[in-house]
């Protein structure tokens, strides 16, 4: 009795989702349906079921998110506390760390839509390699990242454009500290990634959340120095970031070695290299991981230039990134959504119920932008205020701020079909866009606008916009074409 309850509750753990009530597609069925993008539902499936679908994966997704992001700001919040020096410190080390994080970011990509596909092909233990080979590529990654990241530090902060000493020092000390717990993110952010592929969002949301208020209590002993602490200032905040990740890691290794859902990590099947996976891996991923160096050397370009207006224009512009940040939580956690429910779909030779997933949770996270339009608007200077009380950083952030608010709804879209286009394998596309708009766009808008307009913090936060109006605009146009679609069909029938 008690091995059946335990094999309902396992069953429990692995979403049931309306695809998995339907029959796969056959080889005509597939390919009349190509290339096409339906909002019309299959016989049997209803609206609600979808849309229920879409919500019980971004619900948790969303909250973890929120909550990780949140942590951000409160991360920002206490660090600002310590005086603008500070906030820059922390801002010169965020364009370094991403640009490390690009190999295992890309490779998380690959995995999660490996291991969609192969749920919605039947294939379980296809799924449970995809892990191991993903564990394996990511913990190299990750070690090899964590200890370029150590003895490069100091170069790399100077490039971004850290000046002060004291600016120089706090960051230096907070990016060699990171880079201790970099290999142990890498594999947590791995786990997550699969867990998502099979739509569990739900577990991912409860080691992070745990982690993030782990974190927060952390910031306030190590920064301050409270119960007998040493108050360590930025190294605190970046020592209590690592020991939060190293909480989140602990959980999820418990998760995916347990089993229960769907994936299952098994230790003794060894981790060697499995070359036919590793290539699918590469055909996702080596398109997203050009995607993200391109993308972060933009970014680079981009920060430098404003690091160039000073520690106070630039702790305002870290500012207004970290609350820009927040916003993107809503085309983030319904994108998860996209990306695994379009992986399943096409994996199961649905192309139809890729286009009805894909379009539904459009529609959701546009909704949602718009509570996020009104907060930046009526609700912009209050926000400054938390996390300073300089009165040029409140009036310079406050005006940002309402310029992010018209970004809100093409962000959400330009997120959620991004999703969906990973989800297919569609990681191309996405490269070649993120060249154009965040290489070229943004970097050199910015330049134009501060260097020959004069136009100081506000002509970066004018380029940011363009980037993300034309980068909106390219991602629908691909979207809407059907292409996609056709970047994986599932394994033939015999």
């Amino acid at each position: 009795m008690k091995d059946k309850t335990k094999k309902q509750t396992d069953r429990a753990r692995i979403q049931h989702i309306a695809l998995d009530d339907l029959s796969a597609g056959d080889d005509a069925f597939v390919e009349r349906s190509t290339g096409r993008i339906t909002s019309r539902l299959p016989e049997g499936i209803h609206n609600g079921m979808v849309m229920k679908d879409i919500v019980q994966i971004a619900w948790p997704s969303f909250v973890e998110l929120m909550l990780t992001q949140l942590v951000s700001m409160v991360d920002m919040m206490m660090v600002g506390a310590l005086g603008p020096w500070a906030l820059s410190a922390v801002g010169l080390t965020n364009q370094p760390k991403f640009l490390l994080m690009t190999m295992f970011i890309a490779m998380n990509v690959g995995a999660t839509a490996l291991v969609a596909r192969a749920k919605g092909a039947g294939d379980q233990e296809k799924a449970n390699r995809v892990v191991r080979q993903a564990l394996m590529m990511n913990f190299v990654f990750g070690l090899a990242a964590s200890i370029i990241g150590f003895i490069l530090a100091r170069p790399m902060v100077i490039f971004m454009g850290g000046q002060e000493k004291q600016v120089i020092d706090g960051a230096v000390s907070y990016l060699k500290i990171q880079m201790i717990g970099f290999t142990f993110m890498a594999l947590t952010s791995t786990i997550t990634a699969v867990l998502r592929g099979v739509g569990d969002s739900r577990t991912a949301m409860i080691y992070n959340l745990i982690a993030n208020v782990s974190n927060c209590a952390l910031n306030y002993v190590l920064i301050y120095g409270h119960f007998g602490a040493p108050a360590m200032g930025v190294a605190g905040a970046s020592l209590a970031t690592i020991l939060g990740q190293g909480i989140a890691f602990v959980i999820a290794s418990v998760v995916i070695l347990r089993g229960k859902g769907y994936l299952k990590l098994e230790l003794k099947k060894g981790f060697r290299p499995d070359f036919s996976l590793i290539r699918e891996f590469m055909a996702i991923g080596l398109p997203s991981m050009i995607e993200q160096l391109i993308m972060r050397a933009g970014m680079v370009i981009y920060a430098k230039t404003v690091a160039s207006l000073g520690t106070v224009a630039y702790a305002t512009h870290n500012v207004c990134m970290n609350i820009q940040a927040f916003s993107f939580m809503n085309g983030q956690a319904f994108a998860v959504s996209a990306t695994s429910l379009v992986g399943q779909s096409l994996g199961k030779r649905r192309p139809d119920m890729a286009g009805a997933y894909s379009s539904r949770t459009q529609k959701l996270g546009m909704a949602v932008s718009f509570i996020l339009v009104i907060l930046f608007i009526f609700g912009g200077r209050w926000l400054m205020t938390l996390y300073s009380d300089d009165p040029e950083v409140i009036r310079q952030g406050t005006t940002i701020l309402r310029m992010v608010a018209l970004l809100q709804p093409l962000q959400s879209s330009q997120f959620i079909f991004a999703g969906a286009l990973r989800g297919a394998g569609d990681t191309r596309t996405t490269a070649m866009i993120t060249f154009i708009t965040v290489l070229l766009v943004r970097p050199l808008t910015a330049i134009f606008c501060i260097k020959v307009l004069n136009m100081g913090l506000i002509g970066a936060w004018v380029a940011m916009i363009c980037d993300q109006f034309l980068r909106s605009l390219l991602v629908g146009i691909r979207y809407y074409s059907g292409k996609w679609t056709r970047a994986y069909k599932g394994p033939r029938t015999a």
